[in-house]
Order: C-alpha cells, then structure tokens, then sequence
C-alpha cells in the first residue's frame, strides 16, 4: 500500500522561507511524477509545482521564480523549496505521487500559514 508523508509546514513570516518533504513508501515501481499541490479556504486544489522521473518540472505561475521542486528517485522523495512566501501562499499543502499505470496518490496534508 503506498504512502505518502509529509513535513515541514507551519508558520512563517512573510518575505520567509519554508521547506517542504514528501516520502513516499510501497510501491515497487516509482512515481512518473511526483509533486506538490495546496488548497485555501473555500478555494479549489491547485497545482504547486510537479516533477517528473526524468526531471521535467512544471510550476503554478504564482510560484514560478519562487519555489523550486526537486526529487530524488531512488528514495522517492520530493522537496518544494518555498522562498520570499506571501500571505497568499497560505494553504493546506498536499504531496501528491503519479504512477505510470495513472493512479493518482495523496498525503494527508501540511498547513503552511504565511503571516504579514
């Protein structure tokens, strides 16, 4: 059964940084795209920003020039650095893992509150 854990939310000013990790466990094949996605009150689940196996990386435009994601295969593990957070990055934060047979996967969430 695959997992996937999460840390490294919490609160911070704006203008900060925070770092956000994902492992993912059992499964025997890996991920083709691994990511990270967030929600804020009363809006919809967004992209953040995805990588894929071969380390193609897509970004939300909010977040482009700002974040950075970054994986590591063998371990299945994904990082989304969060650099100069505003107080609209305020969210619940989802890891999210993609296998090649389409099945999608979800961690339990982190919340990242920005502060002004």
């Amino acid at each position: 059964q695959v997992q996937l854990v999460e840390s490294g939310g919490g609160l911070v000013q704006a203008g900060g940084s925070l770092r956000l990790s994902c492992a993912a466990s059992g499964s025997m094949f890996g991920f083709a795209v691994m990511g990270w996605f967030r929600q804020a009150p009363g809006k919809q689940r967004e992209l953040v920003a995805a990588c894929t196996s071969g380390g193609i990386t897509n970004y939300a435009d909010s977040v482009k020039e700002r974040f950075g994601v970054s994986r590591d295969n063998a371990n299945n593990t994904v990082v989304l650095q969060m650099n100069s957070l505003k107080p609209e990055d305020t969210a619940v934060y989802y890891c999210h893992a993609g296998d090649s047979l389409g099945r999608n996967y979800w961690g339990k969430g982190t919340l990242v509150t920005v502060s002004l």
